[in-house]
């Protein structure tokens, strides 16, 4: 499996993981592994509007566009 290595990450930044991890009962690397996870699966605004384009053929209102969106938000 692949390892990811961040370096220069802030003092402040790390107390604060370190933290939610401890809080979540999780070491850091399980932490990071479940926020990383859930960060890779949701979908950027430009994805969602890519399925948007193609399911609708590229036409779509700006209210479509919105309600579209908030839906696709919802459903996570």
């Amino acid at each position: 499996m692949p390892n990811i290595l961040v370096r220069d990450l802030p003092d402040d930044v790390h107390a604060a993981l370190l933290r939610r991890a401890e809080r979540a009962g999780q070491s850091l690397q399980q932490f990071l592994t479940a926020e990383l996870n859930r960060l890779a699966r949701r979908p950027t605004v430009e994805e969602v509007l890519d399925r948007i384009e193609a399911r609708h053929g590229g036409v779509v209102g700006l209210d479509r566009a919105t309600s579209d969106l908030a839906e696709e938000r919802a459903s996570r």
